[in-house]
This record gives C-alpha cells, sequence and structure tokens, in this order.
C-alpha cells in the first residue's frame, strides 16, 4: 500500500547511509507497523545518522531509543513481531552484536520452524558493519558468517545507495528474519538512486562488470574494491568480471556459476577471517558445482585469522586492489 516515493521524483544522488534513511521512511510510511527501534536512533539519529529526521517525523511510539542492552532490543523485536509489528533493530556496531548474539540464534531464528510455519517473524536487524573507517576492536568488525550459518536467518548486504534503498524494504516486507549487513565505509559515497526502478529480488547476485578472463566476486564493501582491481587488471592486460553477491544467505549462485563458465577461473574476496567463511563457502560449492570448468584452483583472499587489529595497521588486515589482483596473477598463471 505504497504512498508514493519519498522523494516525488524518480531518480537522485545519495550516499548509501542516506539511502537506507530513505527506504527506512518509505517503509514506515507503507506500513504502520512497521517501527524502529535501537540505541540513540531517536532525536539523535544514530551514530552514522541513519535514522536521522525519522523520530521528528514519526515520533517515539515507531522510533524507539532504547537501553544499552542488545539483547533486550531482540527479545523485544521477537516479542513485537509475534504481535503483529515489524520492527527494524538497529545494532550499533557490529561488535556490539553479540550481546544478543543467544537471542538471534537460539529465539529468533528458530521461531518459524518452531511453530511449524504458523507463526512469521518480520525482524530485521541492521548492523553497519567492516573496516576501512580508522576504529578500534569491537567496531570494524565483519561477523557475517555466524549469522549465515544460523539457520532461519536471511543474510543480505548492499553495496551501492540503489541497493540499499530497495534491499530495506524488502527486507522489512520479508516473513522471515533478516541481518541487514551495512558497510559502513561505504555510507558516505554517493551512488545514483532510481526510486522508479523494477526490484532486483532480495537475494539475486549480479555481475556489475563483465569481462573473460577472471571471476571476482565480493560483497558489501569488497565489490568496490573488486572494482578497482579490475580496473587495474584492465591496464594489465586482463579482462575481469564482478560479482556483487548481495545476499550471504542464501546465496544466488546461478549468475556467479554461468560466470565462472565463461571465465573458468575464480577469486573470492571478502573482509572478514578466512578460515570457515563465506568466502570458504563460495570456493567449495564452486568447485563442487564447476570442477569441470574450472582452470584453475579457486583461490581466496580475505581478512587475516586474527582479532582485527588496531586502526593503525588496518590496511594490512583488509583486502587491498593489489592483494587481490596478486590472486588474479595467479589463477592466470595455471
Amino acid at each position: 500500500m505504497s504512498t508514493g516515493s519519498v522523494t516525488g521524483t524518480k531518480t537522485t544522488t545519495l550516499p548509501l547511509g542516506k539511502a537506507v534513511t530513505a527506504g527506512l521512511r518509505q517503509a514506515m510510511l507503507d506500513d504502520p507497523k512497521v517501527l524502529l527501534m535501537g540505541e540513540d536512533i531517536g532525536p539523535l539519529g544514530g551514530v552514522f545518522r541513519v535514522t536521522e529526521g525519522l523520530h521528528a517525523e514519526f515520533g517515539d511510539k515507531r522510533v524507539l531509543d532504547t537501553p544499552l542492552a542488545e539483547s533486550g532490543i531482540v527479545g523485544t523485536a521477537v516479542g513485537l513481531a509475534m504481535r503483529g509489528y515489524r520492527p527494524v533493530c538497529e545494532i550499533q556496531f557490529d561488535g556490539f552484536i553479540f550481546p544478543g548474539f543467544d537471542q538471534i540464534t537460539t529465539q529468533l531464528a528458530r521461531m518459524r520452524t518452531r511453530h511449524e510455519g504458523g507463526l512469521i517473524m518480520p525482524v530485521v536487524i541492521r548492523v553497519p558493519y567492516g573496516g576501512h573507517i580508522g576504529s578500534i576492536e569491537h567496531h570494524q568488525e565483519s561477523p557475517e558468517a555466524y549469522f549465515a550459518h544460523t539457520p532461519g536467518l536471511r543474510v543480505v548486504s548492499p553495496s551501492t545507495p540503489n541497493d540499499a534503498y530497495w534491499m530495506i524494504q524488502q527486507a522489512i516486507r520479508s516473513d522471515d528474519p533478516v541481518l541487514f549487513f551495512e558497510p559502513k565505509s561505504r555510507y558516505w559515497p554517493k551512488g545514483e538512486v532510481d526510486f522508479g526502478t523494477s526490484e532486483t529480488p532480495l537475494h539475486a547476485s549480479r555481475v556489475v562488470r563483465s569481462g573473460t578472463d577472471v571471476t571476482i566476486v565480493g560483497h558489501g564493501a569488497m565489490v568496490s574494491v573488486l572494482l578497482e582491481a579490475a580496473e587495474l587488471a584492465a591496464e594489465e592486460g586482463a579482462s575481469v568480471e564482478v560479482v556483487d553477491l548481495r545476499s550471504i544467505s542464501p546465496i544466488d549462485y546461478a549468475p556467479l556459476l554461468e560466470s565462472v563458465a565463461r571465465t573458468n577461473r575464480l577469486v573470492v574476496a571478502q573482509e572478514a577471517s578466512g578460515f570457515v567463511s563465506v568466502g570458504s563457502e563460495i570456493a567449495a560449492t564452486v568447485m563442487e558445482r564447476a570442477f569441470y570448468l574450472l582452470e584453475a584452483p579457486v583461490l581466496r583472499v580475505s581478512g587475516f585469522d586474527t582479532p582485527f587489529p588496531p586502526a593503525a595497521v588496518e590496511t594490512h588486515f583488509l583486502p587491498s586492489p593489489d592483494r587481490v589482483l596478486e590472486a588474479v596473477d595467479r589463477v592466470l598463471a595455471y
């Protein structure tokens, strides 16, 4: 029951953070059962100002400042969903999600199965995540694999403002719980948002740059790194295709496998540590489904298997275009 675009125009240019704001506002206009809750999200508008202006517009019954208690936030959201609401929780920083981990994995994720599908659980948990902002431990982590591993949860991550605007609304409309990982380093770069476009399905992966020699795939902030690496590769004469995963659970493998069929080589990149990760799952699945198409092993580029380091050395931990390009060179050398 849409009440129209929040802007009155079909396209505009927005940073990713403000595209999430616009998507939240549209969802709240469309459905009075949508409400927001989190620490400092009211008059302050959140640490990253993503909810800025929404408290003034919708009031404190729909934009709720909560205590500093992530377990309480998620537990309350479960109860609200059972009463017919569609709560959207903000976790202030990625590393703060763990006090709510028990509620997410043992309650939220299991409710629909526990009730044999007779109960919907339309809860969205927004998580600013990832590095590149020069912050400290618990403020730059990438915990998405924990939740992708948990049956009953959907896990997505937009890489562009346009995707952010549409995907947050799709997540809110989902009758399953959705972990919505927002790449905080991409909050400020601007991109075009098309309010009149037909929506790409929430869980669809997508080729964002065509190429013929190597496929590279990633999600969230990593997509911009992959596009930069592809530009560098082109300068050296290599044609690199880039796939934006968009959805981490479930994973849409069809565009990725079609790409591998064209290039016969794959590099998987992520900010998170590599051991038992999203990248590991993709590498194993592509090896299973496309083994005879591959001219080289699937290679992974990731953060190192250490706790996230101090800001002064984060650039050594996070995959750079040069590290991705090194993997591209390695798969082309087979």
